[in-house]
């Protein structure tokens, strides 16, 4: 199937972005790390890939995630924090309990998640979505003020920022760490280099090229302890993306969160997986019109960038942030284990007709399944004071970490 054209209005802002691109590397002295690189392509204001206003989820974006595909997603991730949350509602009269939702994308799982929070009484006092593109953020608000009760929509927030007050609840984020701007390394003559962005080359060329420079102490030091748990050092040539910024993030993100749950769903893998040998030019690649695609450099502004995750280092965050490991397991047990087969006959009796029960199915087929999301997306979660309750306990995955 060839490739849709892309507009030229589209085109045109792609250029933008470039040119912006070019003046930040001609400004850091004539290279930016990667990570600089994928932050500008995706978050710079108005341009980036996360910031414009193009469609970049569902058939007529770029890609699907796991709420665009119906509810059963939101409905069961509400039913694996409702006795957290529940907990943080009887242990005192609290007006601070939240639902943070960290990208909130096109407002599907904050939909469906306050519906069935609601429906199983489970509702916190604010639904909070962290989501720093405006245009998004426009989008969220006009979809769920016109799908929920008005005294429920008012209970939203949207936020510029983590909560800094003291505050209790939940923190959720589904396809976001895959997208925090990642440096990439590589080995030379057994020393850490760090992947840096340059401009291409004469009109006509590609926009932009790679060259290698030594990492930083940081970057280094992040290297050396992943080739600790391998055993065996990384060979001269082999590449990856590594994120030693991922404590800060975390802890960042939680703002002044004091007692409750923290749950990520993404794809990725447990790091000795990451960095097998075979996986020798890392996880690194772009999504454009639901194509990989390895350029990443390309249509900047106009494709997604995302990197796999490294499950064992999101474990290593999040007990370092002062919580205690809940469980690790599959996309699929996640949902089995926290209701899907209740939920899916619960709206196939509620279906219309005989295609939308068919659509159901397909739903928690694409869910579940090893080939689509079933095991290529993760669940992991943390506690403080709460308990997850039996979330976790279908197909734990944690001794892999």
């Amino acid at each position: 199937m060839p490739t849709p054209e892309i507009s030229a209005d589209a085109l045109a802002h792609s250029a933008r972005l470039q040119a912006l691109i070019r003046d930040q590397i001609i400004a850091a002295g004539g290279a930016i790390p990667f990570s600089r690189f994928m932050e500008l392509a995706l978050y710079a204001p108005g341009l980036g890939y996360y910031s414009a206003g193009a469609a970049k989820f569902g058939r007529a974006g770029d890609f699907v995630t796991a709420p665009e595909l119906g509810s059963l997603f939101a409905e069961c991730v509400a039913e694996a924090v409702a006795p957290a949350l529940r907990q943080l509602r009887e242990d005192a009269a609290r007006d601070d309990t939240h639902f943070v939702e960290i990208g909130g994308g096109s407002g599907a799982f904050a939909e469906h998640a306050i519906k069935h929070l609601l429906a199983i009484d489970a509702l916190p006092a604010h639904y909070a979505i962290l989501e720093p593109s405006a245009d998004l953020r426009e989008r969220q608000r006009t979809r769920l003020q016109q799908v929920l009760p008005d005294d429920v929509f008012a209970t939203l927030r949207w936020l510029d920022g983590p909560i800094h007050e003291h505050w209790h609840g939940v923190l959720f984020a589904n396809e976001v760490i895959d997208a925090l701007p990642t440096p990439r390394f590589t080995l030379r003559d057994g020393e850490v280099f760090e992947e840096y962005v340059v401009p291409g080359g004469d009109v006509g060329c590609e926009p932009f090229a790679r060259v290698d420079r030594p990492a930083d102490a940081l970057l280094a030091a992040a290297v050396r302890h992943v080739e600790r748990q391998r055993d065996v050092p990384f060979p001269d040539g082999y590449r990856s993306e590594l994120l030693p910024q991922l404590p800060y993030w975390i802890q960042a993100v939680m703002g002044g969160m004091q007692t409750g749950a923290m749950l990520f769903v993404d794809y990725g893998y447990p790091r000795r997986e990451y960095y097998a040998s075979e996986r020798s030019d890392g996880t690194l690649r772009a999504f454009h019109r639901h194509r990989v695609c390895n350029d990443v450099h390309a249509r900047v502004g106009l494709q997604d960038i995302t990197a796999s995750v490294d499950f064992t280092a999101v474990a290593e965050a999040g007990t370092d942030a002062g919580f205690g490991f809940a469980g690790y397991c599959s996309q699929a047990s996640f949902l089995i284990g926290n209701g899907l087969e209740q939920r899916l006959a619960a709206q196939e009796a509620a279906a219309a007709t005989e295609a939308a029960c068919y659509s159901l199915r397909q739903q928690a087929k694409q869910l579940t399944l090893p080939g689509a999301m079933g095991e290529r997306f993760q669940a992991i979660g943390f506690q403080r004071d709460v308990e997850f309750g039996t979330a976790f306990m279908l197909g734990d995955l944690s001794f892999r970490l």
